[in-house]
């Protein structure tokens, strides 16, 4: 699935249709978003700022969207109970404001089309709070069920569609349907971000540090950069979370890994003192992702997002887990892939049994990050031999293809410049 990789036109300011678009929302920036927005400044009591917070959010139920067959979950004081399961999708509208950044993307023929293409499940175990971010590559083939459209028509059952199609035959409430599908798992909460609203959450944090362990090239996107360290916003951001000619071997399962060096960064940035101790910042991300996400409508009570902002907040970054859903080369076509149903129902199945993950598997896949973890200093302690792991809470061993880090590992994006000097 790979292409030839052109030499980058300096200027060149575009991106991509079929550069993965990486919406800041892990658990993260939906949640740390809004919901610890709305949790650290309610509890804070600071009156002024929390009126204004609730006010911002009530704004936040425009434009919402029923999701099918989910019961709306009652608000309650206090983290929410039990497992959570939250979808989030980054689409590729061609908004008036951005356009002008996608070149051909946003005045060919296929300008008015809306593509889903980042897909992520965020499941919210129970207590003890652990965070799993599922990532489905937008060329996964699956069936779609008959989904309900916006103006109360039904659309065709399919037996065989790119996940990344979905958002076009009936909206957000459908590709949430076809994901819980797939998955077995109940999706109450979801949300939707677009290109703009990238460029406008990542402006409002204050961008993020990246990791490139060698130079990243390329055209698609307009990337040009060279080894090191380097804080990206705005479109700069769009641009690395859409990349994937310059990772790797160029894939789109390569990308989905050097996303997630973004999403555990960011996921560090906005549990730091220099975000949660600034209630201005804390503010402009609250009215930022309000104004620039699309939520269901069961997402829109801002008790429900304290809650659910509760439960996640001391959840500790060995406990935040970035996968990808396991995937097969599809038989029918060697630039899709299929489920790999066997891996999946093992993931599922650890999920449901809230024990911690071991990843036994690479951290990505298709060469398309390095994993440059400090190793830990050695200790002093002596370990009790008579220790023993609490029962029920033993690591399980997910199968070797499923790839994924955690939010305590670094990991630097594995450019396509490697041993040149960019």
């Amino acid at each position: 699935m790979s292409e030839t990789t052109k030499r980058a036109k300096r200027g060149r300011r575009t991106v991509a249709r079929h550069g993965v678009l990486k919406s800041p929302h892990p658990f993260a920036m939906l949640m740390k978003f809004v919901g610890i927005v709305v949790a650290v400044v309610l509890v804070s009591g600071a009156g002024v700022a929390a009126y204004a917070t609730f006010d911002t959010v009530s704004s936040f139920a425009d434009g919402a969207v029923d999701l099918e067959g989910q019961d709306s979950v009652p608000p309650d004081i206090g983290a929410i109970e039990g497992g959570v399961n939250l979808f989030i999708t980054g689409t590729d509208a061609c908004e008036e404001a951005y356009a002008g950044y996608f070149g051909d993307r946003c005045t060919g023929p296929d300008s008015e089309g809306e593509l889903n293409d980042v897909n992520m499940l965020v499941h919210i175990s129970d207590a003890p709070r652990r965070v799993t971010v599922i990532s489905f590559p937008r060329d996964l083939m699956i069936p779609v069920p008959s989904c309900t459209r916006e103006d109360g028509s039904e659309t065709d059952e399919m037996s065989k569609q790119p996940i990344n199609s979905v958002f076009m035959h009936a909206g957000l409430p459908c590709v949430v349907k076809t994901v819980a599908a797939l998955s077995g798992q109940s999706i109450p909460f979801a949300a939707k971000v677009t290109w703009g609203g990238v460029i406008e959450v990542t402006n409002a944090v204050g961008g993020v540090d990246v990791c490139l362990a060698s130079g990243i090239r390329d055209y698609y996107t307009g990337i040009d950069w060279p080894a090191g360290t380097r804080t990206i916003a705005g479109i700069e951001a769009l641009q690395f979370l859409r990349t994937r000619h310059g990772v790797g071997d160029g894939s789109d399962l390569g990308r989905i890994s050097n996303q997630q060096q973004y999403m555990s960064r960011l996921a560090r940035k906005l549990v730091s003192e220099e975000v949660l101790a600034d209630v201005p910042t804390l503010m402009k991300l609250a009215t930022t992702a309000v104004n620039n996400v699309t939520p269901s409508r069961s997402l829109t009570n801002p008790m429900t997002l304290a809650q659910i902002a509760l439960a996640v907040k001391n959840v500790p970054f060995e406990e935040i887990v970035f996968i990808q859903y396991p995937v097969l080369t599809d038989p029918d076509d060697p630039n899709k892939v299929v489920p790999n149903e066997q891996s999946a129902d093992e993931l599922w199945a650890a999920l449901a049994a809230n024990q911690p993950l071991q990843l036994t598997g690479d951290t990505g896949l298709n060469d398309a990050v390095v994993d440059v973890t400090p190793e830990a200093p050695p200790t002093t302690d002596t370990p009790d031999p008579n220790a023993t792991t609490p029962p029920g809470q033993e690591a399980i061993a997910l199968p070797s293809d499923i790839t994924g880090s955690t939010a305590a590992q670094e990991t630097c994006s594995n450019g396509n410049l490697r041993g040149s000097e960019g």
